[in-house]
């Protein structure tokens, strides 16, 4: 299997070649050498690569960027995703491509499942669920993940921020009123890796019918809040907090140009039901992670 794996230098697309690297050939690319608000550099590395897989795991994701730079993001988040499935459905390729909780407005109350109407309250949400459409437009074999609140011990991102805090700062705030669904990256990938396994062995009409969009994040919801102490709790050299007090607060304490929704948690029993696969809960996945 010839798999082109596309921002292959981010937090999930490192963790990717490490989990496909048994599946055949690995294509590792990402800016400057792919460029996806350029149309023909995405066609150009389809073309000469000829992939079996193309996995896309590469976005915009800079939120409150995303207000004032609204074209590039929709050119990277819902043109390029539109064009690749082109591609594969010419290639006659799998497109594996991952979107995220920020496709629904919050206001549920309670984990969303796929059957929700997404109802973006920002820009970058807005132009991820663009990508998604784009794809379910063109067909083929694909399978869309949304994902929530991805993390890694290796790239900037939450986790590595209130490790940072920690030992910087001797008060933080948190805010307690954002809830989602932590997804560390390694287990993202092992399970992507064990869908396109599942994929693979089966039957076309199989791999037709079970095309679609699926959530795909760490099982269960906390607030940043909570989170925070949990990472904090886990950290495995405390020994180097100056931290002493963490306090609860709330988003209009905090200046932002994207609004987030409130509870963008996800259920991720589809996913779990359709490849038997089930995905770790947050919490054994975060001790799992700041263990290594």
């Amino acid at each position: 299997m010839k798999i082109l794996v596309i921002g292959s230098t981010g937090q999930l697309g490192w963790e990717l070649q490490r989990s496909l690297l048994p599946f055949g050939t690995l294509i590792p690319v990402d800016y400057p050498e792919i460029d996806l608000s350029d149309l023909s550099s995405i066609q150009k590395w389809v073309r000469t690569t000829n992939p079996d897989v193309i996995i896309n795991a590469a976005a915009y994701t800079a939120v409150d960027q995303a207000e004032k730079e609204s074209d590039l993001a929709w050119s990277i988040n819902s043109t390029a995703p539109g064009v690749l499935a082109q591609e594969a459905l010419s290639a006659q390729a799998m497109l594996i491509h991952y979107s995220t909780d920020f496709v629904f407005d919050g206001s549920k109350g309670e984990s969303y499942q796929e059957s929700d109407t997404p109802n973006p309250i920002n820009i970058y949400g807005e132009s991820k669920l663009g990508g998604e459409r784009e794809i379910c437009k063109v067909g083929g074999e694909y399978l869309i993940f949304r994902t929530s609140w991805l993390y890694s011990t290796r790239r900037d991102c939450f986790v590595t921020k209130v490790l940072q805090w920690a030992r910087k700062h001797q008060v933080l705030r948190i805010v307690g009123d954002q809830i989602g669904s932590p997804t560390w990256s390694r287990t993202l990938a092992d399970t992507t890796a064990q869908a396109l396994l599942m994929m693979n062995f089966s039957t076309q009409s199989w791999r037709e019918d079970k095309s679609g969009i699926y959530h795909l994040a760490g099982n269960g919801s906390v607030n940043r809040f909570e989170w925070a102490k949990k990472i904090l709790d886990l950290d495995p050299r405390k020994e180097e907090h100056i931290v002493a007090e963490l306090q609860e607060a709330k988003s209009v304490e905090f200046a932002t140009q994207a609004r987030r929704p409130e509870n963008s948690s996800l259920d991720c029993s589809l996913f779990q039901d359709t490849f038997d696969s089930f995905y770790a809960d947050w919490e054994s996945t975060l001790v799992a992670a700041l263990a290594i």
